[in-house]
């Protein structure tokens, strides 16, 4: 068996390509207004949607316990599994890299390897997949790491928000740029440079947002050949004009293409109206 590759649930890649890759999912807690449930097994997007539309609302997330991604390895291992590369979102985001860096020292680093995307959504999923792709091609544990770690160079994540308060309150970002997006009533758009949630653009309307993503993504295209993602919540009109629009500037550079909601565990830090793009450059 070849090396096995492990994520999180805030991957949101399709179902079908977890099949196709075998890949093994570990998924995030989520907590609204009380209720706790597993992202993507108890828990999902509308779920958060619904909650977050309410007037009361508390929510929280949390990171699998090492012990869950402890069990999983040594699953695989027992499998047959030759070794287990782990990618999962950012470290600036949550501690479930920490998490899964602990279970790997437990399991045994020789055998057990994890990878800090810097990043979510398919931002984290297109480096699990060239892993998977170098799995099944018969690298070794080094090279499918290093497999994952080329594609976080390669991968450029870009988000619209109607409002940074919700990014406020799950402490994704300062509360002093949060004052300054509602003071001026605008409309942020947002990067991941190193890993932290960074302001990039601010823009008046919704409609001027989603046409400076599409800017920003062909910008990040460069002269390259390019998969794509489009994550939305409870937005699915502004998925589709993102696709339809990168779809048209890109051409015949663009190749796979993705578009899924985002899960309850980046719906409680964004809020409904969120618009994601992933450009990940191929090699």
């Amino acid at each position: 068996m070849p090396v096995a590759v492990v994520t999180d649930s805030t991957a949101y890649l399709p179902p079908e390509l977890v099949r196709a890759h075998r890949l093994t999912v570990v998924p995030l807690t989520v907590v609204l207004n009380g209720a706790e449930g597993l992202e993507g097994v108890e828990t999902f997007p509308e779920d958060a949607t619904r909650v977050l539309s309410g007037r009361r609302v508390t929510v929280s997330t949390s990171r699998p316990a090492p012990e869950q991604f402890a069990q999983v390895y040594r699953q695989l291992l027992a499998d047959g599994a030759d070794g287990v590369v782990s990618v999962h979102l950012s470290a600036e985001l949550s501690g479930t890299v920490e998490a899964a860096r602990l279970a790997a020292a437990e399991v045994g680093d020789d055998r057990v390897t994890v990878v800090d995307s810097r990043s979510t959504g398919m931002g984290l999923g297109f480096p699990v997949l060239a892993a998977a792709a170098a799995a099944a091609r018969g690298a070794d544990l080094t090279g499918v790491r290093q497999a994952a770690l080329d594609a976080v160079d390669r991968t450029t994540i870009f988000f619209y928000v109607d409002t940074l308060e919700f990014l406020r309150r799950g402490g994704r970002i300062n509360a002093a740029e949060a004052l300054l997006g509602t003071a001026l009533s605008v409309k942020p758009i947002m990067h991941m440079p190193d890993g932290s949630i960074v302001v990039r653009d601010k823009v008046r309307t919704a409609s001027r947002g989603i046409a400076r993503l599409v800017d920003l993504a062909v910008e990040a295209a460069g002269d390259a050949d390019v998969d794509l993602a489009v994550h939305h919540l409870a937005a699915p009109q502004r998925a589709d004009q993102l696709l339809a629009a990168l779809t048209e500037r890109l051409g015949d550079r663009l190749h796979d293409t993705y578009v899924t909601e985002a899960g309850a565990v980046i719906a409680a830090h964004a809020g409904p109206g969120l618009a994601c793009v992933v450009l990940h450059r191929r090699p």
